[in-house]
């Protein structure tokens, strides 16, 4: 479902999402802390409950808080500390909606889970306001009903709207609900595909203490909900590396960037046979660049995001999803962060 754009408002900004939220679909904010900032706030809202009020707050200390607004009455708070996003600092949020919780990515990197007090399909908006600039707001449609890939065919491109801001002019304080209605440009086409969408690069981080081939448990298992987080960089000279994600006896999903093919391959190892490969989805990575890939397990199927976009779905082939509970990484890559 395409949405219209708004093109470049002044904060507070409230836009409406069409069709309102759903498991699947993502959202990306792209923008700046402005260097005197306090705090800013990005919230979901429906009508005037806020389901999700994400709110990083600047002083002695910087920290972000989470909270619900329902029935003019706040939960109880979330506090994360320290925040990732610092004063002056350029930053990128991804929200992830799932079934019982929003996943947040802050500059690549897995944040937090936030379980859902309110249902996610009541909302209705997104609200931005305080000491910050914004660059882009993005909406992803999650797959459709069986998970196929968007990228499979020209014909069923990943679809992403825009929100174009060339400048801002923030206020030093939050406003108060309902004191500013918002304030609405000139609607303009912004809808580009993810070949072409572009948003900041995802920190790169000092290599730690992760040996290749590097294995772990991933407790609990990587059930529907439940994601995980990758960041590292392919080699120079690099031919491919793989990252699966293993039961005891076989691989739930294969996946293997191979680079003189100029290709993903994702596979799944079961009963002792390889079953066929799927090619779809482009070549997201590059020798020596850093890369952000997290694998998000939906009900149907592995929703697969490289550098904050979409890239590839893959339908289980293995449903015991409790039983996927082992990380495997190897090849030419060197790994900075493995988050399960």
């Amino acid at each position: 479902m395409h949405q219209q754009s708004y093109h470049s408002p002044r904060l507070p900004f409230t836009g409406a999402i069409k069709g309102g939220l759903r498991e699947g679909k993502t959202i990306t904010v792209t923008g700046r802390v402005l260097p005197g900032a306090e705090r800013f706030q990005v919230d979901f809202m429906c009508g005037s409950d806020r389901a999700l009020h994400f709110n990083p707050r600047y002083g002695r200390s910087s920290y972000i808080v989470c909270n619900t607004l329902q029935g003019s009455n706040w939960g109880s708070e979330e506090r994360k500390t320290p925040s990732p996003i610092a004063l002056g600092a350029n930053f990128t949020l991804i929200f992830l909606v799932n079934h019982d919780s929003y996943s947040i990515v802050v500059n690549g990197a897995h944040f937090m889970e936030y379980k859902h007090r309110i249902s996610a399909t009541r909302v209705q908006s997104i609200f931005i306001d305080g000491g910050v600039e914004i660059y882009s707001i993005a909406f992803q449609n999650p797959a459709g009903p069986t998970c196929q890939s968007p990228f499979q065919s020209p014909s069923n491109p990943a679809q992403y709207t825009v929100f174009q801001v060339t400048q801002s002019h923030p206020k030093s304080q939050q406003s108060r609900r309902g004191r500013n209605k918002p304030h609405f440009f000139q609607e303009a086409a912004a809808v580009a595909q993810a070949a072409s969408f572009q948003m900041a690069p995802p920190p790169y981080s000092p290599p730690q203490a992760y040996t290749v081939p590097y294995k772990t448990v991933i407790q609990g298992g990587l059930y529907p909900g439940k994601n995980i987080t990758i960041q590292g960089v392919p080699n120079q000279q690099a031919d491919r590396f793989c990252i699966n994600l293993q039961f005891n006896s076989g691989i739930a999903l294969h996946f293997n960037p191979r680079f003189k093919e100029n290709t993903v391959v994702c596979n799944s190892h079961l009963n002792n046979k390889w079953g066929p490969e799927e090619r779809s989805g482009g070549m997201p990575f590059h020798c020596g660049q850093p890369f952000t890939v997290m694998f998000v397990c939906d009900t149907q199927c592995y929703r697969i995001i490289v550098n904050g976009i979409q890239m590839f779905t893959y339908n289980h082939r293995h449903f015991s999803h409790e039983q996927t509970d082992i990380v495997e990484i190897s090849g030419d890559v060197s790994l900075s962060s493995v988050q399960v």
